[in-house]
């Protein structure tokens, strides 16, 4: 199991403002909002880290146009910042099975689904996710995500560009969360994740070379750590609202 990637509600400019793609672009991060998936409901663009990557979604349209409906309601609510955060597992069918086993409240393993070209089409993504319940001290939820087979994950690659990597950004090393997590959101932690563990103040689950830390706060703001081999881009960061990117 693994960081694969972050989904965040963002406004308009952030897809649509040359300012605001230059302030990706001055901490090594290459940036193209114009590239992404969506359809007259929704736009997606990706900032692309390696093999891990950002999801910036805006609605355009109260339905969503097919995006994922409960995070649509969130959105057109108000919510900006992280709402999905997506774990790449080996085998998605049987982490969903232990879940399952252990009490949590899983949604089957599918693919994501949209329609397009005026709602006459129906696009199916190359991989499959299964959704936790949502945090309830923090607004956002867990996901797990495993391409269809080695064959879609290499073609997935390929369309991984332009790649911070170019800039030696090489990925998300750590996500650190602050807020105040529920018992029922340490619950189901300790299901989801084999190597985790309660230290005064914080919750610390390990990823293999990544890290999540839950940080206890009375104000909530996520902040994003990727590994930069880089000095010229060292320290730099962008903030959007509740959500820090920063070069480490």
């Amino acid at each position: 199991m693994k960081i694969d990637h972050l989904v965040v509600n963002v406004d308009r400019e952030i897809q649509e403002s040359k300012s605001e793609t230059e302030r990706f672009h001055a901490m090594g991060l290459p940036y193209n909002p114009k590239w992404g998936k969506g359809t007259r409901g929704f736009k997606v663009s990706n900032v692309w880290i390696g093999k891990e990557y950002f999801e910036f979604v805006r609605i355009k349209r109260r339905d969503g146009g097919g995006w994922v409906e409960n995070w649509t309601e969130q959105y057109v609510q108000g919510h900006r910042g992280l709402i999905g955060f997506a774990l790449e597992v080996d085998d998605i069918e049987a982490v969903y099975r232990e879940l399952k086993d252990r009490g949590v409240d899983i949604t089957n393993p599918e693919p994501l689904r949209f329609r397009w070209f005026f709602n006459l089409l129906t696009r199916t993504m190359p991989w499959r996710n299964a959704f936790l319940p949502g945090l309830k001290g923090v607004p956002f939820q867990f996901f797990l995500q495993q391409m269809n087979d080695e064959k879609a994950k290499s073609f997935m690659e390929q369309y991984m560009v332009p790649n911070s990597k170019e800039n030696n950004i090489h990925g998300i090393s750590e996500v650190v969360i602050y807020g105040q997590l529920t018992q029922s959101d340490r619950n189901l932690l300790h299901a989801l994740f084999r190597d985790c563990e309660e230290q005064e103040g914080s919750f610390i689950v390990r990823l293999d070379n990544q890290m999540i830390r839950f940080v206890s706060s009375p104000t909530y703001y996520v902040e994003v750590l990727l590994g930069c081999g880089n000095m010229d881009y060292q320290n730099r960061q962008v903030a959007l609202k509740n959500l820090v990117i920063r070069n480490t």
